[in-house]
């Protein structure tokens, strides 16, 4: 599902069903030895997906660290993003020769939670949302939501700061031969400025791809 919108390159891996027995590498286990078991099998589960996707890049399987904000610390010389939600798990790395950045997020095909909508986006979007939202049978609010996550997931390394739900306006696109079935594109226009540490260019926007299929919304952005 997750390849599907992701360009070629970029290694992906996903569980949607968690394998019996499954344990983290020895070097990870004291990032979660109090952590609940729903958090173990996530933390756990994703990065399992992340050395699936290492493998398919010709890399070694190695541990994949916690940052201050809890980002993953990938190996040196690969960029990506990792996501879990209730019945999945992801990942998608590329070499980071080829891409800038990578974000991506998975939720369920739901409805936000009430009052939650007002917090994570702009009038503008709520605006889009109040027009398109009745009739299409798709929880396009929360599509709003997971393309901010996957934004601040591109977002974070190449600047290492914050990105708050209203610094960035998203609008989306749906694919013709797709429409009424869910996939499409989405632009974020950063509304910060987007000086970066990698001696790159600053960031202005992003532009990502989604889908929603099998109970799942998913995003991905790709920065080359």
């Amino acid at each position: 599902m997750l390849g599907s919108i992701l360009p070629p390159g970029v290694a992906s891996a996903e569980l949607l069903a968690y394998p019996e027995g499954l344990q983290p590498h020895p070097a990870e286990e004291h990032l979660i030895a109090r952590a609940v078991e729903k958090r173990r099998r996530d933390f756990i589960g994703a990065r399992y997906c992340a050395r699936q996707a290492l493998a398919q890049l010709g890399e070694p399987a190695v541990a994949i660290g916690k940052g201050g904000t809890g980002e993953p610390l990938l190996p040196r010389g690969i960029v990506g993003s990792l996501t879990h939600c209730d019945g999945y798990r992801a990942a998608a790395l590329g070499h980071k020769l080829r891409f800038r950045s990578i974000g991506i997020d998975a939720e369920p095909h739901a409805a936000l939670p009430d009052g939650v909508l007002d917090s994570v986006s702009l009038p503008p979007e709520r605006e889009w949302l109040a027009t398109v939202l009745p009739g299409t049978g798709l929880h396009l609010d929360r599509l709003l939501f997971c393309a901010k996550e996957a934004t601040y997931k591109a977002w974070f390394p190449l600047t290492g700061r914050w990105l708050g739900f209203e610094d960035a306006h998203i609008t989306f696109t749906v694919d013709e031969e797709s429409a009424g079935t869910g996939a499409g594109s989405f632009h974020t226009r950063l509304l910060i400025p987007g000086q970066t540490t990698d001696g790159g260019a600053a960031l202005h926007s992003f532009d990502g791809r989604w889908v929603i299929t099998d109970g799942l919304i998913l995003t991905a952005i790709v920065e080359a």
